[in-house]
């Protein structure tokens, strides 16, 4: 039976984040399962008078691609590259938007990918990527899968309830709700973040503070700004995993001096965890700091499109800054990494300017109130 929400969800991608208008051609870019929400995201383009151009992708014919990079001499490939992004910026210079539609069918199918290989690839495709991210209008959403389900340790429709719970959620009254903390966020110096195992001070002073609700991400919720690059000193122990290229690292630790990763563990395979922090010297620096307020997300699925959003946490990014909150750091790393600071996850603090703001994933101050859980 045809689940009438994906239609509200169609609305709210195209008409809230995209804004779409009549005769723009953008692209939906997904996989087969996520079928019943680009069905409707081109019944809905249909309507508004937009063009929707479909691109079906599979990680498993990804793996595939990335398979004709020899690690040993990945310049052999450059020309078939090269040829490959002058057909895609061609094809780019049409595009006004896109819907970007995550789907993982098995999220450690990339594992296989050389890591020199996919590196090569990644930094050779940068300046087009920086191109649709800085320059198009996007929007990102994470389809649900059964594979999905399975790694949240929740049977498929139940999943997929949560996924529509957190998705649809008000966006117009989370950005009301959020102004007040941009406002402060804007006005402090000095961040400091306490919690088991963490201990770390930066700044944030003189960096774009950009709220989050539903204009990039579906579901969205965060707040989102740069540590001054050389600011940040002590450690961060994460509660969550750092998901990527199909790899997962659990429990994450950071020691940080001057800004720069010195030190980096995990559990399991920490010279893995740590080659992928030597991708380039950004990597080992701090690109975003944000805090979660989406209360519809109250745990890790191991996702990081949902985890980073959950109500009561905040990420710390390793690699690039985002250009509306640019600190200077450059990097073809962007590692988003999620620790939970609600009672449930062993609580944890944050203090700006020596005042604290939020304590056990609750704040405290009286103008942040409404972004805290509804009784």
């Amino acid at each position: 039976m045809r689940d009438e929400r994906l239609d509200r969800l169609a609305d709210l991608l195209l008409n809230y984040s995209l804004k779409l208008k009549k005769g723009d051609l953008f692209e939906i870019n997904g996989a087969v399962p996520a079928k019943p929400l680009i069905k409707a995201l081109q019944k809905r383009a249909h309507a508004i008078g937009a063009v929707p151009f479909v691109k079906l992708t599979d990680d498993e014919i990804s793996r595939l691609f990335f398979g004709f990079i020899d690690p040993q001499n990945p310049e052999a490939s450059r020309p078939a590259i090269e040829a490959q992004l002058e057909w895609e910026t061609k094809y780019w210079d049409h595009m006004v938007a896109h819907v970007d539609i995550g789907v993982d069918e098995n999220d450690a199918e990339l594992s296989a990918v050389d890591t020199t290989a996919m590196t090569y690839y990644r930094n050779l495709r940068r300046p087009l990527r920086d191109k649709i991210i800085d320059e198009r209008r996007w929007v990102y959403l994470h389809w649900p899968t059964k594979a999905d389900a399975q790694k949240a340790g929740m049977c498929y429709d139940d999943f997929f309830e949560f996924f529509l719970n957190a998705a649809l959620v008000d966006y117009e009254q989370m950005g009301r709700d959020m102004r007040p903390l941009v406002e402060l966020m804007e006005k402090t110096d000095m961040v400091r973040l306490v919690g088991p195992g963490t201990d770390l001070t930066f700044s944030i002073k003189d960096i774009p503070v950009v709220p989050c609700n539903g204009e990039l991400n579906i579901p969205d919720g965060e707040v989102y700004t740069a540590p001054v690059r050389d600011s940040a000193n002590g450690v961060v122990q994460y509660n969550t995993p750092a998901m990527r290229y199909g790899k997962r690292f659990d429990n994450p630790r950071l020691v940080f001096k001057n800004g720069h990763i010195d030190e980096a563990s995990c559990d399991g395979d920490i010279a893995g965890f740590n080659e992928m922090l030597d991708a380039d010297e950004g990597a080992r620096y701090l690109g975003e700091f944000a805090i979660g307020v989406n209360n519809a997300v109250t745990k890790s699925i191991g996702n990081t499109l949902y985890d980073e959003k959950i109500g009561g946490s905040f990420h710390l990014t390793p690699g690039c800054a985002y250009a509306d909150a640019f600190n200077g750091n450059k990097s073809q790393l962007h590692l988003d990494i999620v620790c939970i600071q609600t009672l449930a996850f062993g609580g944890g603090e944050i203090w700006f300017d020596g005042k604290l703001i939020r304590k056990d994933g609750v704040f405290t101050v009286d103008a942040l109130k409404g972004l805290n859980p509804k009784a």
